[in-house]
Formats: C-alpha cells, structure tokens, sequence
C-alpha cells in the first residue's frame, strides 16, 4: 500500500526482525528505540533491550497469525503496524468474532519534530493498509483504557467502542470499525 497525502506519502514493508549488518542499522535496533521511549508507554516495552525486542519480532515473524511493518513516511521509518487474527492472537476468547475480522496495533515514532495531524494520518494510512485487503470487514483494537490519546485517534477513523475487556497485561477497549465506518468518517480527509 501506498498513499500519498497532503503531509506526504505513506507506504509499508515487511518488518525484519534479524539482527543489523554492522554500521546499518536494523529495524529491530529501531524498533528498541521506538518502544523504549517514554512516548510509547501503552507499548509495555519501555524497559526492553534489544536482544527481547529482536526475540518479540522475531516470534510474531514465525507466527502463522501475525505480522509486523515498518510505515514509511517519504520513504522513511516512521511508524510501526502489527497486523493479527484477533481469533487466534490478543483476543482469542475475548470477543465476538466475525467473518473478515482482523487486528491491529500501531506505534508512531517519536517524532524529532511533531507535525500536526501526522498521527492521524498514520492511523488513516494504517487503517486504508488494511482494508486494501478485500477480505478485512472490520479492524479489531483493544487499547487500554487510561490511553485516551488513541481512543480519540480511533473515534476519528471511524472506531466505535464496544466494551471494556480485561486482559492479562491491561483493561482494555475492545473497539471495531468496519469498512464503511472508515469511509464515512474519512472521506475527503486525505485526499
């Protein structure tokens, strides 16, 4: 998927997980740096060293359920997208399933220089990354319920909360947006 919009143009690729060539670095020393940032606390990895974060991706990229992106931003890392079946990873058991669900984590990174809107045009190229998929009906998110900066993100794209779950690591938000939900709270809001 690629998108281009009035902050620029959005893209992903496949996460590779395996550690850096020397003196290049590796999106697994990226992603430390990502998640480790006081910024990306509802990311649980703040503490994470690089060889756990290596080990994480490294799991979700041998696991048949989920997948993870690195977002490009004019060609450039800029976000990270987890993609999962919500049946079968995060939310096994937890919900009501439906035909065509699939699930979703995202990460900014944090920025050198904040840019108005640049979340919610990654939230947006996120969410188009996934319905480009002709079998996604309807996106899955739980996000902790004290998150109110991604609850407010979600809302804008079209998320409706259906209730408060508990996880093991987190109270959460079980939310979904559908295909038409997105559109409707998005047209004409990139383009």
């Amino acid at each position: 998927m690629t998108g281009t919009t009035p902050l620029g143009t959005f893209s992903v690729r496949p996460l590779d997980p395996s550690p850096g060539t020397p003196g290049l670095r590796s999106d697994a020393e990226l992603v430390h740096r990502w998640v480790t940032h006081p910024r990306s606390a509802f990311w649980m990895m703040g503490d994470a060293r690089l060889e756990d974060v290596e080990r994480e991706y490294m799991a979700i990229a041998a696991h048949p359920h989920h997948d993870a992106f690195i977002g490009l931003h004019d060609g450039e890392p800029a976000f990270l997208l987890e993609r999962y079946d919500p049946t079968e990873v995060e939310l096994k058991g937890l919900y009501e399933a439906e035909p065509g669900d699939v699930g979703m984590h995202f990460l900014v990174a944090p920025p050198e220089t904040p840019v108005h809107g640049f979340t919610l045009a990654v939230i947006t190229a996120v969410m188009e990354t996934l319905f480009a998929d002709p079998s996604v009906r309807r996106v899955v998110v739980e996000p902790d319920v004290t998150n109110t900066a991604v609850q407010t993100l979600n809302k804008a794209v079209g998320f409706e909360v259906i209730r408060e779950i508990a996880k093991p690591e987190k109270n959460a938000l079980l939310s979904t947006c559908t295909r038409e939900q997105f559109g409707a709270a998005t047209t004409g809001a990139r383009r």
